[in-house]
């Protein structure tokens, strides 16, 4: 499989490793340094482009490979205003787009969980439910993506719940505390508390090496399919 690196951090250089050692090939990596060589990948020499980039470059990139009919994998946050005009371009090419807030299959069984626990806790209505998110220091956005995707879960299933907001909420909103410190890959505790007990669900993750793996798995399986997809589809959950 050729694979086409957008964003070449230290998500870029895992999945490099990752894919190398499975006996694919990178065709090209892309970073802020030569975006001006984007245009040299076409379909023809590419197979899949993994996207994991910043904010401000994710667009033009998913954009540039559904023009150029390049299957895209993509796992940047924090631009996701911008992407119904990608769903819409991605339909209109009959091209495949694949975005994901985190690709670690744990953690995508634990937003499945999450949505099952928050269902549960319609009928005790003197639980209150918040979030806390630890990262890395060098993560740009907060909260993150996947505390975000948790926040939809929760107000998607639990009934008073409208919005999230960050740092202090109320009684009608999920507040999510985000906190950066020294190398964290990633902790999510979702907690529902009560006067007299408290109910916890956490994912940590120990390694970029679980994020990168199953980006590298929906890259192989995504060659095949067409059309926007998420991991239920790759779940099947």
């Amino acid at each position: 499989m050729q694979i086409l690196l957008l964003g070449y951090g230290k998500m870029g250089k895992t999945i490099e490793t990752l894919a190398l050692n499975a006996g694919h090939d990178i065709t090209g990596r892309i970073d802020e340094s030569n975006t001006h060589s984007l245009s040299d990948y076409t379909s023809k020499n590419t197979d899949v482009a993994i996207e994991f980039s910043q904010p401000n470059a994710a667009y033009r990139n998913i954009e540039y490979c559904l023009q150029n009919s390049i299957p895209v994998v993509s796992g940047t946050t924090g631009w996701l205003d911008k992407k119904p005009h990608l769903d819409q371009l991605c339909l209109e090419m009959e091209g495949a787009f694949f975005y994901a807030s985190n690709y670690s299959i744990g953690v995508n069984l634990f937003f499945d969980v999450n949505k099952k626990l928050a269902r549960l806790m319609n009928s005790f209505s003197n639980y209150k439910v918040s979030m806390e998110e630890i990262h890395h220091t060098e993560k740009k956005d907060e909260p993150s993506g996947t505390a975000i995707t948790l926040a939809e879960g929760i107000i998607q299933e639990k009934k008073g719940i409208d919005h999230w907001v960050l740092g202090s909420g109320n009684s009608n909103n999920l507040p999510i505390r985000s906190k950066r410190e020294g190398k964290v890959p990633g902790t999510h505790i979702v907690t529902y508390s009560s006067a007299v007990d408290d109910i916890e669900i956490k994912h940590t993750a120990h390694s970029r090496k679980g994020f990168a793996s199953g980006a590298l798995m929906v890259a192989e399986w995504i060659l095949e399919k067409k059309g926007v997809l998420t991991m239920q589809d790759f779940l099947k959950i």
